[in-house]
């Protein structure tokens, strides 16, 4: 079984945590013995039963009622399976978010209908963070309308507002799915709600299993293998990941940025001896020539133009912190000195819209031309996201996370 990664986006009190477990009990994907400890925690802090017990198991979050690392539970529905990653919602957490965000396939965004929440800056800061990470399909659930006693009007008000900020971020219409829901009450989330007649669509967990299976994969089609090191037995041994297309044996590879040139000479898949390796598989290669070390990060392609190659790249980059001090990226798995950083169109995560030039500020974005100390391989992350996602550190503090956007 197939399980899908979902990253679950919000703010601080919508919902997220509650979904989660409602989606666990009414799917039958959590234990009685986890309920029953659930109930036992609520009773002891003198609270009625709250579903998002069953995720947080910190004291620290019972008490504080607020979710501070992220969170993975595992949901299986008929013959589907869902990893929610549940992550922070507040602005202090923004980093746990960004690296939950990053694994995910799709994401699904709460919004509280109540009258005094709705939409906020940190909805759309989320949402932008979900389009940087590559995430290009979303489900928005519009929870606790049962505080507004299921109000249709007060759902397509969230609607239309949540739309007319993705079309400004570049979020295809058709790749947006809106469900209203009530967490807690556990309406339409599994079954369709019949509090909820207006809505013509499927429940919560089905749109998630049709979403899933309208997934494809990205086809990147030229043969590149992302490098991990050499061999400590024999420098002729390299080992990696295959990114796109596929690799033979006695074929020719060039490994860049380094720009030198070897022949396959054998090649083991998962420790295996085999003739061919394909997208996904983890190789060993043994090569014609000696390796030198320091090729962590390096790509070897069967064409020396399948990547791109360079000092400079133009990126996407989310901030978190001041880009001061000395600054440096972490990019497959290496870290890279970064001698300058020049912003040439700053965007307004609030609003989607951008300026020339101007700055970045934390929790704001940009477009920006990034310097660095040596050359890499790499490419746009909407091709090959493994060769064009990066974080950023300033004085050895994470400082955001941006893709390459050429």
């Amino acid at each position: 079984m197939i399980v899908n990664r979902v990253t679950l986006l919000g703010n601080k009190d919508h919902g997220k945590s509650t979904l989660i477990g409602s989606l666990l009990i009414n799917t039958g994907s959590v234990s009685e013995q986890r309920i029953n400890d659930a109930k036992k925690t609520s009773k002891k802090l003198g609270r009625q039963f709250e579903p998002g017990y069953i995720l947080d198991s910190f004291q620290e979050e019972r008490e504080n009622e607020m979710t501070i690392d992220t969170t993975r539970a595992q949901v299986k529905y008929k013959s589907t399976g869902f990893e929610f990653i549940d992550v922070p919602g507040h602005e202090e957490l923004m980093k746990n978010m960004l690296s939950g965000a990053s694994y995910a396939d799709f994401a699904l965004l709460i919004v509280s209908a109540k009258k005094d929440e709705g939409i906020t800056e940190q909805t759309k800061r989320h949402l932008f963070v979900a389009k940087l990470m590559g995430i290009n399909k979303i489900i928005v659930a519009v929870n606790k309308l049962d505080s507004v006693n299921y109000d249709e009007a007060r759902f397509e008000e969230i609607t239309d507002g949540i739309k007319q900020y993705l079309n400004k971020i570049g979020f295809k219409s058709e790749s947006i799915n809106f469900v209203p829901i009530s967490a807690y009450n556990s309406e339409n989330l599994v079954k369709k709600s019949k509090k909820i007649k207006w809505y013509g669509g499927s429940s919560l967990i089905d749109t998630l299993v049709a979403l899933s299976n309208s997934r494809k994969e990205s086809s990147h089609g030229k043969s590149m293998v992302l490098l991990q090191g050499v061999s400590e037995d024999d420098s002729r041994s390299v080992f990696g990941k295959v990114l796109s297309g596929s690799i033979r044996k006695n074929q020719r590879i060039t490994i860049q940025p380094e720009g030198h040139t070897s022949l396959i000479k054998s090649i083991f898949v998962s420790g295996r001896r085999s003739a061919k390796a394909t997208a996904g598989n983890v190789v060993t290669l043994e090569l014609d020539r000696a390796v030198k070390e320091g090729i962590k990060g390096s790509v070897a392609c069967a064409d020396r133009d399948a990547c791109r190659v360079g000092s400079s790249i133009n990126v996407l980059f989310f901030d978190t912190k001041p880009l001061k001090g000395k600054l440096s990226i972490k990019m497959n798995s290496v870290e890279i000195p970064c001698r300058k950083a020049e912003v040439m169109r700053s965007i307004s995560v609030a609003t989607g819209e951008t300026k020339e030039k101007g700055s970045i500020k934390p929790l704001q974005a940009a477009y920006i031309r990034l310097s660095l100390g040596k050359k890499i391989a790499f490419e746009d992350f909407e091709k090959v996201p493994e060769l064009g996602r990066f974080v950023m550190y300033s004085d050895r503090k994470f400082a955001g996370i941006g893709v390459v956007h050429n």
